[in-house]
């Protein structure tokens, strides 16, 4: 039996201990997009070095795990044009939900949001039909 599933079990834990511990320390939401969000627009100045520090532990994390996960098998595509356009669909995507899975799935779910909620349940249906087409329609993934 594979078990692979255990690394998105203790990925799961991570994100939401850190989500848990980016609320009840400074009384605001771990949105990955609304965090990159205020330092582009400039409405979080008060806290861009807050922010920064928030980036950069997620930029910096798997380069310091290099060392002990020497191969990692992301089942990426290599076309590079697929992967961009996934990244401007997803920033789209976060701009138009106003807000990204970790504000809304991570903490907006587990504060029972209903906004959250039903973000959560609209991205993930939107995240199916964008497969199924990319992959079956366009077989570009």
């Amino acid at each position: 039996m594979e078990q692979d599933w255990i690394w998105g079990l203790i990925g799961g834990l991570l994100i939401g201990t850190g989500g848990a511990v980016y609320l009840l320390g400074n009384g605001r939401i771990m949105g990955a997009s609304g965090i990159i969000g205020g330092l582009v627009d400039g409405s979080g100045r008060n806290t861009a070095w807050e922010r920064i520090l928030f980036l950069l532990g997620v930029m910096v994390l798997p380069v310091a795990l290099m060392p002990v996960y020497r191969e990692v098998d992301t089942h990426l595509t290599t076309n590079l044009w697929v992967v961009v356009a996934a990244g401007l669909l997803v920033g789209l995507g976060t701009r138009i939900a106003n807000g990204c899975t970790s504000g809304h799935g991570v903490c907006g779910i587990s504060r029972l949001s209903p906004r959250g909620m039903i973000a959560t349940v609209a991205y993930i249906l939107a995240g199916g039909v964008a497969v199924v087409f990319f992959r079956h329609v366009l077989e570009v993934i």
